[in-house]
């Protein structure tokens, strides 16, 4: 059996159109990190603040994918891209070249041998920063076959470990796509020693046709979309890998079950009922709405899709508040979040709140000087925020010692008027697990500390 890699470019298809939001771009990469896409390739740089800030604030986030950020033809592009990838536990820099004629005059108005130079120069940049570099052939079954062989052969001895050959046209027939990759295989022996990777557009609806046959010949990594809007869909690529790999001799490391759990209300692996391309936008419209009449194992679905892992004893102790309110009113997703947060891991405080002090204004950075109780035994802190939650969370990581990813925090408003009481719910994530906390107070600023030690509390229980 033969490992197929999968290589993701949503995150640079979207780039085109800029139809996400930062948020929405994280969360993405979140949840193709928990598929086990092998490898995520973002945007080139093209924004330095907000291209730099999104790949700072995603490289600590991944555990299992590659993070792979596309480099201008330039050493000065490289340099830019290696020191924003700083703090990602795996990452990879990859560069991309034209190599048909009308591609390489009209794009970036160079002649093939000046082309050939421009490749060697700034992969030889990118090997020097990184051990993980690709090179990827733009408009490669347009191009004349003697120089695309001379591409790749100077790509992968200036230290490419990828090569990627594309069809960027999308015209091609599975039964050429895969007389092309032997051929190439054939003319270039250099391979022999790297990835071979291979993208198809989806112009003529091909494009996994193309993929797989071009695996049959010696490709060993593809790119996929989960949008499946231009490229090939993550969703047409997974349906045949779990369907007919044993049939065709091929894995990979996708988690089906997750794949089936994130978007299975959408009819994700059922195409008759929604377009692979809806998948996100349907995922913005529709909201979870539950009703007593849901049972036991319905609920524990859609808790799992909000990403929580509990245990059975929780998620019985979930269900039983579920029904409580659920008799009353239909639970959102919203709502399921505050019973989860209430409901599950119910720990023995081992952090108590005793004092918090927050200083903000519009001319000064909010600070928080907080006193925390652990065993009888006082422990403050002191630190300063971008506002008085963001310092009150620093504060409370300041005396536990540790930082967290922040996966989300909400506030509702169960009473009105001006003394109205809110409820916080503060999603902390740690060593890849979602644990919930819950606060109340008519002081939202309180309601938010409780809530995040709350949620601190349900961590050094289960880890200790």
């Amino acid at each position: 059996m033969k490992k197929v890699k999968i290589s993701d470019v949503t995150l640079r298809e979207d780039a085109k159109n800029g139809s996400l939001s930062f948020k929405e771009k994280v969360n993405l990469v979140k949840k193709l990190d928990r598929l086990c896409v092998d490898i995520i390739e973002t945007a080139k740089i093209s924004n330095a603040k907000t291209d730099i800030l999104f790949l700072h604030t995603i490289a600590p986030l991944l555990t299992k994918s590659i993070i792979c950020c596309p480099v201008e033809l330039s050493e000065e592009s490289a340099e830019t891209a290696y020191s924003a990838l700083a703090g990602a536990k795996k990452f990879r820099l990859k560069v991309s070249a034209p190599v048909s004629s009308v591609q390489m005059e009209y794009l970036c108005g160079k002649k093939p041998d000046a082309m050939l130079e421009i490749i060697e120069k700034v992969i030889k940049k990118c090997a020097s920063l990184c051990g993980d570099v690709e090179f990827s052939a733009l408009d490669a079954t347009r191009s004349e076959p003697e120089f695309l062989y001379k591409a790749v052969k100077t790509a992968i001895l200036a230290g490419a470990k990828t090569v990627t050959v594309c069809d960027s046209a999308g015209e091609m027939m599975p039964a050429e796509y895969e007389m092309f990759i032997k051929e190439l295989c054939k003319n270039v022996t250099e391979l022999e020693g790297v990835t071979l990777a291979a993208e198809c557009s989806n112009n003529l609806d091909m494009g996994c046709a193309c993929l797989v046959a071009g695996i049959g010949a010696g490709v060993e990594e593809i790119k996929t979309s989960a949008d499946g809007k231009n490229q090939t869909s993550l969703l047409s690529a997974a349906r045949i890998f779990k369907t007919r790999g044993d049939f065709l001799g091929i894995y990979t490391d996708l988690n089906y079950t997750e794949l089936e759990h994130t978007v299975s209300r959408l009819g994700f692996l059922k195409v008759q009922e929604i377009k692979s391309g809806e998948i996100f936008e349907a995922e913005k419209r529709e909201s979870l709405v539950l009703s007593d009449k849901d049972d036991i194992n319905t609920v524990s679905l859609a808790v799992k899709k909000l990403g929580y892992d509990l245990s059975d004893e929780d998620i019985k102790n979930v269900y039983e508040e579920f029904i409580k309110v659920a008799r009353k009113k239909q639970i959102t997703e919203r709502e399921l979040e505050v019973i989860v947060a209430s409901a599950a891991l119910q720990a023995v405080p081992i952090y108590k709140l005793k004092s918090y002090t927050i200083n903000s204004g519009n001319l000064i950075n909010a600070s928080c000087v907080m006193t925390l109780l652990k065993d009888k035994e006082e422990l403050q802190g002191v630190t300063v925020g971008d506002g008085p939650i963001d310092a009150a969370f620093q504060c409370i990581e300041q005396i536990a010692g540790r930082k967290f990813e922040l996966d989300d925090f909400q506030i509702q408003s169960v009473t009105e008027g001006k003394e109205a009481v809110g409820v916080t719910v503060v999603k902390l994530r740690s060593n890849g697990k979602l644990y919930s906390g819950k606060g109340i107070s008519t002081d939202i600023v309180e309601s938010s500390i409780n809530a995040y030690v709350n949620a601190l509390n349900k961590i050094c229980f289960e880890e200790a």
